[in-house]
């Protein structure tokens, strides 16, 4: 069972290029902290401008620095079948634990093709897949019940829920039973979504916080929803401030502002406008992360 918090880590540049050093820095502060995983080559590993050769780079990277002490969930979606299947054997040969698999983007299969997309990539490489469900930026919604018949499918072990609907997790919750690990795709729903039966977060605010957020999961398993509760509240304008723009321009943003990335992305991603920026400084600073 994959759960509790999992960084939905960025991927460094430098000069254009991936920083495999300030990579590898990140995922020993993560594990040092307390996170539960690591999520390369996700959104916020801004994989859509990865070549497939920096794809499977920093996948390989993520796996040598992590040495097995916890999870590597790789990204390796695809609007393309055949694509995603490539990029799946890749993860699953280079070692990761489990794939992370956005649904097809653009061309916006019906909730059959989904099923179909998903089942052929389960039957070609037999790695646990966790699905993401992020309507918002796929133009399609993975219904539950479709979710309940994917996860009948052995080595499809769980969703990364983004539909920003409660209502929708708990359906998938209910329809899937126990043994499938709905994990939030919202920062802000954490807490939520674990009240409701939810086994953890793939998260952004993890890239800068690591332990407060591994720190509420654990104080719910725990049975502390005081101490859950006000770390909920804590993270909430950093939340807010983090996704002020398009993610993941904040949140390299506020790396960079800790010194512990360049402030580098790819286009068409660009900096934030200095309105947000100030607002992005200001809730770092009463967070506590930059003076």
């Amino acid at each position: 069972m994959f759960g509790g918090a999992i960084v939905a880590i960025v991927t460094p540049f430098k000069n254009g290029t991936v920083d495999e050093e300030a990579l590898r820095n990140l995922i020993e502060e993560q594990i040092a902290a307390g996170t539960d995983g690591i999520a390369p080559c996700g959104t916020t590993g801004e994989s859509t401008t990865l070549s497939h050769g920096e794809h499977d780079r920093v996948i390989e990277i993520t796996i040598d620095a992590v040495k097995k002490r916890v999870p590597v969930i790789a990204g390796t979606g695809s609007n393309s079948t055949t694509e995603a299947i490539r990029l799946t054997r890749h993860a699953w040969e280079a070692g990761a634990d489990a794939a992370l698999m956005v649904c097809p983007y653009y061309n916006r299969p019906t909730q059959e093709g989904l099923y179909q997309h998903y089942r052929k990539i389960a039957e070609e490489v037999p790695i646990p897949i966790i699905i993401y469900n992020i309507q918002s930026r796929t133009g399609v919604n993975l219904l539950p019940e479709t979710l309940a018949r994917l996860a009948t499918i052995p080595n499809i072990v769980g969703v990364k829920e983004a539909s920003g609907s409660l209502k929708q997790m708990s359906d998938v919750i209910h329809l899937c039973g126990p043994d499938f690990a709905v994990l939030s795709g919202d920062d802000i729903f954490t807490l939520g979504l674990l009240a409701l039966g939810g086994k953890g977060v793939i998260s952004v605010i993890s890239n800068v916080a690591p332990a407060d957020m591994a720190a509420l999961v654990d104080a719910f398993a725990a049975g502390n929803l005081q101490k859950a509760r006000a770390l909920h509240y804590r993270m909430s304008p950093l939340i807010d401030a983090l996704f002020i723009e398009t993610n993941p321009i904040p949140v390299k943003a506020a790396l960079a502002m800790m010194g512990k990335v360049e402030y580098e992305l790819r286009l068409p991603l660009c900096k934030m406008t200095e309105k947000n920026e100030a607002t992005l400084r200001a809730a770092m600073k009463t967070y506590g992360l930059i003076r």
